[in-house]
This record gives C-alpha cells, structure tokens and sequence, in this order.
C-alpha cells in the first residue's frame, strides 16, 4: 500500500511540474521557472508584453530578441504556451532538406 501512495505522489508531482504557463499571464517567477529563461529574457517578454498581449508563437519571437525557433520549441516543450497554444512552427523545410552529414540522393546511370 505504501508503495502505490508512494507512486501516486509522485506522479502528482511530475505532473504539476509541467503545468502549462501562458506567456501572456505568467509572471516574472513563473516564467523563470522555464529553463533556459532567467531574469534578461523574463525582463524582455514582461516588457513587450506591457505593450499588449502576444497574438501567437511568431508575434512572441518578432518581438522578443532571444526567441526563435530553436528556444521557443524548447520552451514549448517544457509548457510555454501563447493563449493556451503550444509552439508548432519550424517543420515545413527541413522535410524537403537532406539529413546533415548525408549526401542529397543523386542518381547515375549506370555504365554498360
């Protein structure tokens, strides 16, 4: 019996520990509390923010400096969201791209 109270604790814990917060109500802890987000880029979303509310992921990385694809993906992933919205952008060219480090595939004809 302990041992399921034990399990179930914890799991209430790894899931409170991913609750979502929104760019647009969070404050300045809770967004310190993304990693990868300390007081510089806290102070920069705050800021932006005070001039109105961010419409979505590409309105939040055109205002803000420090945010593009690679940081916002991250941040997603750790709950960030914009109005309730995880970040979805960043996959409509890398399908048509080679893998890196791997060469396009380019037919020869064989020799006879």
């Amino acid at each position: 019996m302990l041992k399921k109270s034990l399990t179930a604790t914890a799991l209430l814990f790894s899931l409170s520990s991913f609750a979502a917060v929104d760019v647009n109500k969070a404050s300045a802890a809770e967004l310190d509390g993304i990693k990868g987000i300390g007081p510089s880029l806290s102070g920069k979303i705050l800021k932006e923010r005070n001039k109105g509310n961010y419409k979505d992921w590409p309105d939040l990385m055109h205002r803000v400096s420090g945010m593009g694809e690679k940081s916002s993906a991250k941040f997603s992933a750790q709950g960030l969201t914009v109005n309730g919205s995880g970040y979805q952008g960043g996959t409509s060219s890398s399908a048509s791209e080679p893998a890196k480090g791997k060469p396009a595939d380019k037919s020869k004809p064989a020799k006879s």
